[in-house]
């Protein structure tokens, strides 16, 4: 049994005369009760506090069970209600045995999204075992953030059954204990034994009824850039996308280099909505990665000057809060010109308070980035915008968009020249459909959305590679064999939290409408759980 904590007012007279013995709790006061069977418990308070918090629910309408076993699942679920995280309906389910239908589903997926939840192997979850003590402690441990001791062997627990706990449990079972959240019974600890409902609500409670903690939980993450590039969408299709995301930048596609020069297709509607809705629009402009043209502007001062002079008219004359420059296959001889291009353009836009970010891809040592200074380009643009995808495109091998270590590895070169106050990670809402024939090797781009449907179609069963960070899935289909590296809310998370580790300023997504509708849910946990600084 947990110590008991201490009790909120209200019921503190109630349970104090239980305790000792005296008249029982009038009819009335019980009725008041959330559950018919807690009024005995000495977790009473921490049942209806967590109840009224939404963190914890009945087996029943009526009926809590506080000295019922609780199941892996119920306490995952529990977790994660406490750190108000958003249930996540994934399209791919993370283990064999928590199918979609589960009522757990989607409280399972946001936790194990985040790292909190694990597998008792690569396929199989348990949700029905009842979980033991030991394990909610990892548990818990995990989702605190907690910095784990090492321990010195089993006297370092001061229980008279310490040579039980397991070894991997043991340096959160030491952590918890000496934050006074977890404590034994009679001197043991009991790692073995299921926790109970009413053990379980104390220990929550324990960490909600922590100021400093509450605190954190109770509030409003940071807000964080979040770019959302329009593509292939109507104004009314990308207001719509926009609508259901947690987007705050709009980049539209509305500035092009041609022969003429700079051209300008710029709908005034979605500034208006967008300004209506608190979100600001860093419309886009675009050198259609024409290598000629490119040259033919960045090599002459005067066409440089003329550009500029049109990007910041429209810009101010339309009220654009900024622009995301986004010029590819750049030749590596116009390295210089394009630093003076930037320079000079930031410099117009910030006489007129507006903003810019620049796009780059990784540095791989190649030419697609040699024309990028990204030191000097880090100086003199607002922002930094890292396209952390093609890590495998058409006309290459097969592979991955954006694997995890490549994306870490590509973020890690240019926060070697560019503050991370500076930095915005852009993130792949897409992939590819690989396929092979004979000893050819082809790819068609897909969006999240189709990627599900295939999923969904050919009952497929995805992988998860850790390594890699994703999924993968592969299925024949007229003899030609497809392979596929996913792309969903459990690699964007990881994709998300390697910049939160690293305190980016936020976020881009190639592009709106590419998304699965859980995908949001995803990204929101994964700022939200970032967040948090327990200890």
């Amino acid at each position: 049994m947990l110590n008991t904590p201490k009790l909120r007012r209200g019921w503190a007279a109630a349970v104090l005369a239980l305790a000792i013995g005296v008249a029982p709790m009038p009819t009335g006061a019980a009725q008041a009760l959330p559950y018919d069977d807690i009024a005995g418990s000495y977790a009473q308070a921490a049942i209806v506090s967590l109840t009224e918090q939404g963190v914890l629910r009945g087996q029943t309408e009526r009926l809590f069970a506080p000295a019922a076993p609780v199941t892996r699942a119920e306490f995952v679920a529990m977790l994660e209600r406490l750190l108000r995280l958003s249930p996540v309906n994934a399209a791919i389910p993370s283990y064999a045995d928590a199918p979609k239908s589960a009522w757990y589903y989607a409280e399972l997926q946001a936790a194990v999204q985040l790292g909190i939840a694990q597998g008792t192997s690569d396929t199989s979850f348990e949700p029905n075992r009842p979980v033991s003590r030991q394990e909610a402690a990892v548990l818990l441990a995990r989702t605190m953030k907690l910095s784990l001791p090492a321990t010195a062997g089993s006297a370092t627990y001061g229980y008279a059954d310490a040579s039980s706990i397991a070894e991997w449990a043991g340096p959160a079972v030491l952590q918890l204990g000496r934050l006074g959240l977890m404590q034994g019974d009679g001197g043991r600890f009991r790692p073995t034994d299921p926790i109970t409902r009413q053990e379980a609500a104390v220990l929550l409670d324990r960490v909600r009824t922590r100021d400093d903690w509450a605190l954190q939980i109770d509030g409003t993450p940071a807000e964080r850039i979040q770019i959302g590039w329009q593509y292939g969408q109507t104004t009314a299709e990308y207001e719509r996308e926009i609508a259901s995301s947690d987007v705050n930048r709009l980049s539209p596609r509305w500035f092009f280099l041609d022969k003429t020069g700079m051209t300008a297709s710029v709908d005034a509607s979605l500034i208006d909505w967008a300004h209506a809705r608190g979100k600001r629009v860093w419309a886009l402009v675009g050198n259609r990665s024409d290598q000629t043209l490119t040259h033919q502007l960045l090599a002459d001062a005067a066409n440089r000057a003329a550009a500029i002079r049109s990007l910041a008219s429209w810009a101010i004359s339309y009220g654009i809060d900024g622009l995301n420059l986004d010029f590819e296959n750049v030749a590596p001889e116009d390295r210089d010109d394009m630093t003076r291009f930037v320079g000079e353009l930031a410099a117009a836009l910030h006489a007129a308070n507006r903003t810019l970010s620049v796009n780059v891809s990784p540095d791989l040592g190649t030419d697609w980035t040699e024309a990028f200074d990204f030191a000097a380009i880090g100086r003199q643009a607002d922002y930094v915008v890292l396209m952390a995808y093609d890590e495998h495109w058409e006309g290459g091998p097969a592979g991955s968009v954006s694997s995890l270590p490549w994306l870490r590895g590509g973020l890690d070169r240019l926060l070697a020249q560019v503050p991370a106050a500076k930095t915005i990670l852009a993130l792949p809402f897409y992939n590819r459909d690989w396929t092979t024939v004979g000893g050819s090797t082809g790819s068609t781009p897909w969006s999240l959305v189709q990627q599900n449907a295939a999923i969904t179609a050919r009952g497929l069963k995805p992988v998860w590679n850790a390594a890699l960070g994703q999924y993968t899935a592969t299925f024949l289909q007229s003899g030609v064999r497809h392979n596929l590296w996913l792309e969903d809310g459990r690699s964007l998370t990881l994709k998300l939290q390697a910049g939160e580790q690293r305190g980016i300023a936020g976020y881009a997504y190639w592009y709106m409408g590419g998304e699965s509708p859980d995908v949001w849910a995803s990204l929101g946990n994964a700022l939200r759980f970032g967040s948090y600084r327990f200890g």
